[in-house]
């Protein structure tokens, strides 16, 4: 595995990162009307945010 983006990028993630990302993706899998639901979240808050700034 190889990190994509951020401060360590190209490097090998650490035992804790490759935790973290197995444990988020199982979530993911067992939960996803919630994923689906953060993601629109969201994307109503950015919005707000963007009229906002207008």
């Amino acid at each position: 595995m190889i990190i994509p983006t951020g401060r360590r990028k190209g490097q090998n993630p650490g035992l804790a990162s490759i935790y973290r990302a197995l444990a988020e993706h199982e979530k993911r899998q067992a939960y996803p009307e919630a994923v689906e639901a953060a993601h629109a979240d969201f994307a109503t808050l950015q919005a707000e945010g963007n009229d906002r700034s207008l």
